[in-house]
């Protein structure tokens, strides 16, 4: 797999959040993603930077246009040195939340991309990547 282009953005707020999904987006259409690939890796995106505010205190992202083979992708890394996640099976789970959310900003998360993983340690943060293949 080869990192075609590689970009880190803060997330540390509202507009940062507006700014992440205009980069995923212009990303996506770049790597010649599909109408609903832009849009499912968008969505995840404004979850997955939502989150890293929110509970994370704020953070990064880093956009990857990737390409392996014929196939292109985008890889979106989430990071913050927020309180961590305690059960990460419990946060994955539907419906959880521990804010006022319907719960699905994970778990959502990850069945709109192809690729998904996530670390966490309490105390030391939360690092969540994401692909979306075309």
């Amino acid at each position: 797999m080869t990192v075609l282009r590689s970009e880190v953005m803060a997330v540390r707020s509202a507009q940062d959040i507006v700014l992440v999904r205009q980069a995923v987006r212009a990303w996506s259409v770049a790597q010649g993603l599909g109408l609903v690939d832009q849009t499912k890796i968008v969505t995840a995106a404004s979850e997955l930077a939502r989150n890293t505010v929110d509970y994370g205190g704020g953070g990064t992202v880093r956009l990857e246009a990737l390409q392996e083979g014929a196939r292109k992708g985008l890889r979106l890394t989430f990071e913050d040195q927020g309180p961590g996640i305690p059960d990460l099976a419990l946060a994955l789970t539907d419906g959880y939340t521990t804010g006022t959310g319907m719960g699905l900003g994970l778990s959502g998360s990850k069945r709109l991309v192809n690729e998904f993983d996530i670390w966490s340690e309490t105390g030391k943060g939360t690092r969540v990547t994401v692909t979306r293949w075309k």
